[in-house]
């Protein structure tokens, strides 16, 4: 059996013969002169050895022959044109994103900000995700995420961005009822503490030589939102990052007892694969995703303070 691949032009040529059933239809379609058509097939039938057309005196015939190939040819351009058409999609579409986002880190922090970088990178398209499919029951590989963590995770880059620096917050009603003369006066507190960070409070009564009772109330929460909104009611005294519990201390609905709190050794990150670090759009995210970040620690770390960093984080 021979190896016989006709040319793109030659099977386009055929199938518009067949259309049309003459050779003046196939030239006006295909913008070639009759002749040229006639040449195209002629020139297939002798590579398949076959005759596709019996030459009538008002036009064309297909043979038997000719008829199983316009069925085999047809559909095989048809998926050309369509993986060529998607190629082409391909080439001029947006850079697609998908990135995985915790609730609090989006509202209070990315979200504002991420309209210039949409307005800067509008070739750029950023989806958001927690990572789980549609049905609730499998997780999907983002492109990068939003860890909390040490800053060390296999096979990963990760950058620091924020959050080491922890803010001690009450509401003025709790204080109120359980002044806060001095550091000891914290243990008469009930203290809230996120289920993810359960070694905050050891930090901080480290930090500041405080050894809490054995029998400490504890109140424990998923989410930072719901624990600012429980220390805002004053159901005790909170540590959370200060990026963002800013907006409760600067309303006044929160306050900071003391001027205390602590340096963690843990704190936010992107991370990525490393097998993607050379990826074009997520390049060019990250570069503006840690200006955005040094701007935001500069901005908190206050005059005369030294800045946040990775390795070291002064309160």
């Amino acid at each position: 059996m021979r190896n016989v691949i006709p040319s793109t032009t030659a099977l386009r040529t055929f199938v518009a013969a067949a259309r049309h059933l003459t050779f003046t239809g196939a030239a006006d379609e295909l913008f070639l002169t009759q002749s040229a058509v006639s040449k195209q097939i002629r020139t297939l039938e002798e590579s398949l050895g076959v005759t596709l057309f019996v030459r009538v005196n008002r036009g064309l015939v297909l043979t038997q022959l000719g008829r199983l190939y316009l069925d085999e040819v047809s559909p095989l351009l048809t998926q050309l044109a369509i993986a060529s058409g998607k190629l082409s999609t391909l080439s001029t579409a947006p850079s697609s994103l998908t990135l995985r986002i915790s609730a609090i880190l989006g509202d209070r922090w990315l979200l504002p900000r991420f309209p210039r970088f949409a307005q800067s990178h509008p070739d750029v398209d950023v989806q958001f995700t927690s990572l789980l499919s549609r049905d609730r029951t499998q997780e999907t590989e983002p492109d990068g995420a939003f860890m909390y963590g040490e800053g060390v995770w296999p096979g990963c880059i990760s950058d620091y961005l924020f959050g080491r620096r922890m803010v001690l917050v009450a509401s003025p009603s709790l204080l109120d009822r359980i002044p806060l003369t001095s550091l000891d006066a914290i243990t008469q507190c009930p203290l809230l503490k996120h289920f993810e960070v359960p070694y905050a409070w050891d930090e901080f009564c480290n930090e500041h030589g405080l050894a809490l009772p054995q029998q400490t109330h504890f109140i424990r929460y998923e989410f930072y939102s719901t624990m600012l909104k429980a220390a805002i009611a004053g159901m005790g005294m909170a540590l959370v990052p200060i990026v963002y519990a800013q907006e409760e201390l600067q309303r006044g609905e929160l306050v900071n007892p003391l001027q205390l709190g602590c340096t963690s050794k843990y704190g936010y990150y992107f991370v990525l694969p490393e097998r993607r670090q050379n990826d074009p759009a997520l390049a060019v995210f990250r570069s503006w995703l840690l200006q955005e970040a040094q701007e935001t620690r500069n901005a908190l770390a206050g005059p005369g303070v030294t800045p946040d960093t990775a390795c070291m984080d002064t309160y």
